[in-house]
């Protein structure tokens, strides 16, 4: 055997090195010029794009008609009729494809360098909230799912670390609104705990879990909860304001959009390096139901899908199976009980992308926070 002389030896260890802190595979750079490589996706139904489709015990599926009536691909568990706002986000970015199920079994290997989608319908921040609607995927677990299965097929696919390769990725977190809806609203906490404890609790158990930071994370964007007192289970079952809303409700999401707001801050300060955007999708959608004409639609309080109620073996939210959808889609705010239709995500993913107004985007839009990033 040859010996190494220490020169040489020297040189070795430098290129090992370098290979684990500063050099990739080709296709790590595949995406020449472009600020953003991919999409890492967390959350709730909103943004849920069929992760839910492979949970045999869950109860909040939709992976059938109407569901998907206008989506290329059909019925695909997206709980909305064509896409979501993950989906025209990733069209504003100019991704190469749609972000894939992280519970699909085929995604893994090359199919995942584009990024990988975690989030489950009716899941929460909280790990109880959700059990309602059966098996549903906590936020921790979805973390957990792209630290310790994720990751590790990431950095073999680019051949780099995770601390090179993720500031090229972009962390989206929407979820929120199911622990005030299934669990805070329907007594599944310590009834004795105040609204405003509750949110304090949830924000901070929130920041906790973002600490992706510690993996390479850099660009987060932080999407509000709706306004959960406009919803169309909401108003046929409950008293309504003046306003056509129930206010107890849109309080409650409103003073969680705030805490949230404030999160932006506090990661950039304790997350050295790292930047997020807030999405004020409550304001986006309480605008178009305060105005709907002159944002382009005609209803902004009823479904527009065929909603089976509990008395029909359903739960008042979401479409009936098989059932009838309206004819003029794009004019309707609200495709079942709950979730928004393609029209309105469009607006919510366009004014995210490049809205200049504060209100609805904080502190920048996501077209400047992929531009301006320094790698």
């Amino acid at each position: 055997m040859t010996r190494k002389t220490p020169s040489k030896l020297l040189l070795s260890l430098s290129l090992l090195a370098c290979f684990s802190t500063c050099t990739c595979h080709s296709s790590a750079n595949d995406d020449k010029g472009a600020g953003i490589k991919g999409l890492f996706i967390f959350g709730s139904s909103l943004v849920d794009n069929g992760n839910n489709n492979f949970l045999q015990d869950s109860l909040a599926k939709a992976d059938y008609l109407p569901y998907g009536i206008d989506f290329p691909l059909g019925p695909t568990g997206r709980f909305t009729n064509g896409k979501n706002v993950i989906d025209l986000l990733g069209d504003h970015l100019k991704l190469p494809s749609l972000i894939p199920a992280f519970a699909d079994p085929s995604t893994k290997g090359s199919k995942i360098v584009h990024g990988v989608n975690y989030a489950s319908g009716a899941s929460g921040i909280l790990d109880d909230t959700g059990l309602i609607a059966g098996h549903v995927i906590s936020l921790s677990q979805q973390i957990r799912n792209f630290e310790k299965v994720t990751l590790p097929d990431l950095e073999a696919q680019l051949e780099c670390r995770s601390r090179v390769v993720l500031p090229k990725y972009l962390f989206v977190v929407g979820t929120g609104g199911n622990d005030y809806s299934f669990n805070y609203f329907l007594g599944k906490s310590d009834s004795n705990v105040s609204l405003q404890a509750f949110t304090a609790n949830l924000t901070a158990s929130l920041s906790q879990q973002l600490m992706l930071f510690n993996f390479g994370a850099r660009r987060f964007v932080l999407m509000s909860v709706n306004p959960l007192g406009c919803s169309p289970t909401v108003m046929l079952n409950q008293q309504i304001s003046r306003n056509g809303c129930v206010q107890g409700l849109n309080r409650a999401a409103h003073l969680f959009n705030t805490h949230l707001k404030s999160l932006v801050d506090v990661l950039k300060s304790e997350m050295p390096g790292s930047t997020s955007v807030y999405v004020n999708s409550y304001k986006i959608i309480r605008d178009i139901i305060r105005n709907p004409i002159s944002k382009g639609f005609k209803d902004a309080s009823r479904s527009c899908c065929e909603v089976a109620s509990m008395n029909e073996g359903g739960n008042g939210i979401l479409c009936k199976r098989g059932g009838q959808a309206c004819a003029e889609r794009s004019s309707h705010v609200f495709f079942d009980g709950l979730h928004p239709t393609e029209a309105v995500n469009a607006q919510i993913a366009s004014k995210a992308y490049e809205s200049n107004l504060k209100t609805e985007v904080y502190p920048t839009n996501i077209k400047n926070l992929v531009n301006s990033y320094v790698f």
